[in-house]
Parts: C-alpha cells; sequence; structure tokens
C-alpha cells in the first residue's frame, strides 16, 4: 500500500524536514526528487495535499506558506491504525508484522508497550 505518490512523497519529506512553514518555491528547492520538476507542478501537487487535509496553509503576500497537518510519526501511525482496522483480523496481521522485527525493534516494541501502559495507569 502507498499513500502517496513519488511527488507527493518529497514534497512531504520536504515539508517534515522543515522547521517552518515553506512556500512552494521553498519546498520546490528543498526536495529529494531524481528529476526536475516545474514550480507550477510542485504548486499543483502541493494544492492537492491541502485539499486531501494533509496540509495547513496561510498567505504571505502573494505566495501561500505550507506545512504538515500532523508529523510524520503522527501520520504513519494513523496510516498503520487504518491498515489494521480494515484488515480482516487485526491479531493476526499484527502478528504478522511484529514476526518481521529485528531484535532491536522487538526491545523498542517492548520499551513502548510499558510506557504506554504506565501512561494509562497514571491516567486512571
Amino acid at each position: 500500500m502507498r499513500e502517496f505518490g513519488e511527488l507527493e512523497a518529497a514534497i512531504m519529506d520536504a515539508l517534515w524536514r522543515s522547521d517552518r512553514p515553506l512556500a512552494v518555491r521553498e519546498v520546490r528547492a528543498s526536495m529529494d526528487y531524481d528529476r526536475d520538476v516545474a514550480y507550477t507542478t510542485v504548486m499543483t501537487v502541493t494544492n492537492i495535499l491541502y485539499h486531501k487535509g494533509l496540509l495547513e496553509r496561510e498567505k504571505a503576500g502573494r505566495a501561500w506558506l505550507y506545512w504538515p497537518r500532523e508529523s510524520r510519526e503522527e501520520h504513519t501511525a494513523r496510516v498503520m491504525s487504518e491498515v489494521f482496522s480494515g484488515c480482516g483480523d487485526p491479531g493476526t496481521t499484527m502478528l504478522r508484522f511484529v514476526e518481521s522485527f529485528s531484535d532491536e525493534d522487538m526491545a523498542r516494541l517492548c520499551d513502548v508497550l510499558s510506557e504506554v501502559r504506565a501512561q494509562r495507569t497514571r491516567a486512571l
């Protein structure tokens, strides 16, 4: 499953890497993309990402400034949650997913689960 096309992914990556909102010309200049892309193409795709609800924007003079609506991590977690909720058997899907983890990933997962359990206990 690919949520983004190559150009959309390059635009989102440029915005996620930035510590501030960017105008389209700045997005284009900071993108990691194999081909030269016209300013108008980047402007069109950025506008599409805005209308998909993935970006926020505000007018700054004649240009729009864009920034991601959610962090890369928040976005990835939301997409993963949608995948798990849309599969036939979430338990089996999680099992198959976790089976592919490295030892380091398994240790990280254990740490995260402990942290979430502690947060939930404090919330009670």
